[in-house]
């Protein structure tokens, strides 16, 4: 009996050892970044100093001058937030001296990738050379470059602490099976070589040049691009994928916006979760004989009607060369170049 005791108590200081090490686990990170100060009071009540100890999102780490916000003031030809409550970019809606003053103690980095397969080989020296005109002037920035055409990437002088690393693909005999791949190629990028390395990632396309500021403006958790060619329509008049038999399908009255496929990003493990995601998807969607409208265009637009962006980029962000610029763009920062399809794409 004494023997069966002995192995009782054993268990049970066993059992309350290891829910002592649970608890720690649980529980230390919290009180790491919260402590309590407590002070008895006239009445014998005690009150509580919080002092937090993380890093605020947006933490001024200097004394800046800038000029006083106002919310009585400010654009009112557009919409600047959407319903449910994701700030939508647009020029004069932010301060940028005051949001890199921000982002820049945070040592942040980005990654960004472009894709140049097979013609569209031709349209890298531009994108990279405003790209460092343009694209987080002053951060540290690794573009990564896919290409079957390794030896036709043209030299860039960069600056410090931007860097250039080009990853040889196969070529392909279809656009849309480019277009498809990248989702794959992305999320690979993110495993392999990219946790703990960056922070943020933006996907943009490569027929594509920027002319002006793209830069901390548009950090967010999710990052969504407004389609130029469809900001002002109805949403009956999207081109999203309609056929109910598609992983990427969004059925009529659904939708929020139109997103652009050409450029879209945010925090590395939210645009892992969506490359994923939609490379998931679009696996179920050829074992079933489907394609969707617009390949990962359509699968990336289904994607964020369900998982809402956290942060809206306006047309600004990718504009269209051939359109007319509307009174409402006041400045195109990133645009779709003119080309001519039947010459660049392997079909058309």
């Amino acid at each position: 009996m004494q023997l069966l005791n002995g192995k009782t108590v054993t268990v049970i200081l066993l059992l309350a050892l290891l829910l002592l090490v649970v608890y720690w686990y649980i529980f230390q990170p919290y009180r790491d970044v919260v402590s309590f100060t407590q002070e008895e009071t006239t009445e014998g009540r005690c009150t509580a100093d919080v002092i937090v100890s993380v890093d605020h999102p947006f933490h001024l780490e200097d004394h800046l001058q800038y000029k006083q916000p106002s919310i009585v003031q400010g654009r009112t030809d557009v919409v600047t937030v959407t319903p449910w409550l994701a700030p939508v970019v647009w020029e004069g809606s932010f301060n940028p001296v005051l949001l890199d003053s921000i982002y820049k103690h945070k040592n942040i980095s980005i990654a960004a990738t472009v894709f140049a397969v097979g013609k569209y080989i031709m349209f890298l020296k531009k994108f990279l050379e405003t790209a460092e005109q343009h694209f987080f002037v002053g951060f540290k920035v690794h573009f990564y470059v896919f290409t079957d055409r390794p030896n036709e990437v043209p030299q860039v002088k960069m600056a410090a602490g931007r860097q250039l690393t080009v990853s040889s693909v196969p070529s392909s005999k279809r656009w849309q099976e480019i277009s498809a791949r990248r989702m794959e190629l992305i999320q690979t990028l993110i495993e392999e070589k990219l946790r703990n390395h960056a922070d943020y990632i933006f996907c943009l396309d490569v027929d594509s040049q920027f002319h002006g500021r793209w830069g901390t403006e548009s950090l967010g958790g999710l990052v969504a691009v407004i389609h130029p060619g469809y900001y002002r329509d109805d949403r009956s008049k999207f081109p999203y994928e309609r056929r109910p038999k598609s992983k990427a399908y969004v059925a009529p009255g659904e939708g929020d916006f139109y997103y652009c496929g050409g450029a879209f990003g945010g925090l590395l493990q939210e645009v892992y979760l969506l490359a994923s995601t939609c490379r998931s998807n679009f696996q179920a969607d050829t074992k079933e004989g489907i394609e969707a409208a617009w390949q990962e265009e359509s699968h990336l637009n289904r994607y964020m009607w369900i998982n809402k962006p956290s942060k809206v980029l306006s047309p600004e962000y990718l504009w269209q060369d051939f359109k007319p610029r509307n009174p409402e763009i006041h400045i195109i920062r990133f645009s779709g170049v003119v080309k001519n399809y039947a010459e660049i794409r392997p079909n058309v």
